[in-house]
């Protein structure tokens, strides 16, 4: 295997869709059907730039994903994000969430952000386990807030401190500038050391 962490690219959506598209026939997303393959080629090139979007690959195969979407629109929310991950049917319980996870929650304050949130629906206790151990926090929870195939689901939401909190926030900084940083590549390693066998992480050209 030649696992590795690295920014998602439009190449992606076809597998990520895959990835995806099963949890849609369940409460653990809202969504009613699996959006295409344009739609996550869409949503991938969205995200990317404000945001990072992962994946972890073994070679050509993608096992999961994880990204962070803007928190709220009004412009003082902007040093929050919403975070998701996802990972392939058959490679669950294998770390590869955790990991993914611990790439993202590390890179997020090279950029500037300063809170993570994210909406489990219940009940999934594998879900509730892994942001616990990740060091999310519940912070409330929407009563029967989505109706989907005949029940009322609540949705859990935790919060996850990303770095101190400045008195006055720096400007925060796009994907193409933090790459440019080393502490891009510790962060997809962090990530990385807590998979087996210490896997490669994403090589970067130097042109």
């Amino acid at each position: 295997m030649s696992l590795m962490i690295r920014l998602a690219t439009p190449g992606d959506a076809e597998q990520v869709q895959a990835i995806y598209a099963p949890y849609c026939h369940t409460p653990i997303s809202f969504e009613m059907e699996p959006p295409s393959v344009e739609e996550m080629r869409h949503r991938i090139a969205k995200v990317l730039g404000p945001y990072p979007w992962l994946v972890c690959a073994d070679g050509a195969e993608v096992l999961g994903y994880v990204y962070a979407t803007q928190h709220r629109e009004r412009a003082a929310y902007r040093w929050s994000v919403d975070t998701t991950v996802y990972v392939r049917q058959g490679q669950l319980r294998r770390g590869i969430g955790r990991a993914l996870y611990t790439s993202l929650l590390t890179m997020l304050p090279l950029q500037g952000y300063v809170n993570a949130y994210a909406g489990v629906t219940l009940p999934n206790p594998a879900s509730v386990g892994l942001h616990e151990a990740l060091g999310f926090e519940r912070v409330g929870v929407y009563r029967q807030v989505g109706f989907k195939r005949g029940t009322w689901y609540d949705v859990t939401w935790f919060q996850r401190s990303l770095q101190p909190r400045p008195e006055e926030p720096p400007p925060l900084k796009r994907l193409e500038e933090v790459q440019q940083n080393s502490e891009w590549v510790k962060a997809l390693g962090e990530g990385l050391a807590l998979l087996p066998n210490g896997f490669p992480t994403e090589k970067r050209s130097s042109s």
